[in-house]
């Protein structure tokens, strides 16, 4: 699954046109190197979110293609 798809399905960025926006000016980070929205997102991948004033870190736990608002945090896990 591409990137900015995933943060969305995620709910780690609210909209995918942001999601993209974001990967574009290099603010996301998948393990340790700036990330296009293309990247195919794997398990076992670390992506860095630096947005804002709280940056986030979380490892992905598995990819699917669809998670509802209640199950959407099981797909990746908050580290560091």
């Amino acid at each position: 699954m591409r990137l900015d798809k995933y943060l969305k399905v995620t709910r780690l960025i609210k909209r995918r046109t942001v999601a993209n926006e974001a990967c574009d000016a290099e603010k996301v980070i998948v393990n340790g190197k700036a990330a296009r929205a293309s990247y195919d997102v794997k398990v076992g991948d670390i992506i860095e979110i630096n947005m804002g004033a709280h940056p986030l870190k979380v490892k992905v736990l598995s990819v699917t293609e669809h998670a509802t608002k209640e199950n959407a945090a099981d797909n990746y896990t908050i580290i560091g």
